[in-house]
């Protein structure tokens, strides 16, 4: 992949900033199946997932996670994504700016890199995330730059629970040579409560099973390091 100077220039502003108090935390994850922006990245298959973030009370935050990854023969291996951005609030309105690339060293065609933005009101939370950078094997593809997602959430504690209700639409710039709108949006929800989380997702792509509806189980867990 083409070195990010975006993601570079961010992950050291991160590493030399001031001498605001810094924490290390940890996160590990089970789960029956990888659901990400409402389509299987492991062919429906279970997921080990696992990463490591730095931040401290300025806002400015860095870290890494990583997940095993099926593409149904596409490519498998595992996904490690490097991020870091700034998060805070604004009087009622708070916000979280960052970059993140996402690599894939068994199949770095597939490797990409987005800023991202997104902000939040109460319950409703709304986001953007815009690809800077690809993979130069994957030029005038699908996942290419130019492409665009926008997201949207309301989360909500529901008794001992909490609740989430989502939404996506992600906007290529390419369509990878094939026929047809390659464009497609999700919803989904969620219910959790302890670590553990039931989902239920659906997508609207055209062909085979890719939209069927995907319910998933997962167990995480957060610690200091």
């Amino acid at each position: 992949m083409k070195k990010s100077i975006v993601l570079a220039t961010a992950v050291a502003a991160v590493l030399t900033s001031g001498v605001a108090i810094a924490e290390l935390s940890g996160n590990a994850a089970v789960a029956s199946n990888y659901i990400w922006r409402g389509v299987t990245q492991t062919t429906d298959q279970a997921a080990g997932q696992g990463g490591i973030d730095w931040s401290n009370d300025s806002g400015l935050y860095v870290g890494t996670w990583v997940s095993n990854v099926d593409f149904s023969g596409l490519g498998d291996g595992y996904e490690m994504d490097v991020y870091a951005g700034f998060s805070g609030e604004a009087g009622d309105i708070g916000y979280d700016i960052g970059v993140i690339s996402y690599q894939y060293p068994v199949t770095p065609n597939f490797n990409f890199t987005e800023v991202y933005v997104s902000g939040s009101v109460s319950m409703v939370t709304v986001g953007l995330a815009y690809t800077v950078d690809a993979a130069s094997g994957n030029d005038g593809g699908v996942f290419d730059s130019g492409d665009m997602y926008i997201n949207g959430s309301v989360d909500y504690t529901l008794g001992k629970s909490d609740v989430s209700l989502y939404a996506g639409s992600y906007l290529f710039d390419n369509d990878g040579g094939t026929a047809g709108d390659v464009d497609y949006s999700h919803v989904g929800a969620s219910i959790g409560k302890d670590g553990f989380t039931f989902a239920v997702d659906k997508n609207d792509i055209d062909g085979g099973s890719a939209d069927n509806v995907r319910f998933t189980v997962s167990y995480a867990m957060d610690f200091e390091l």
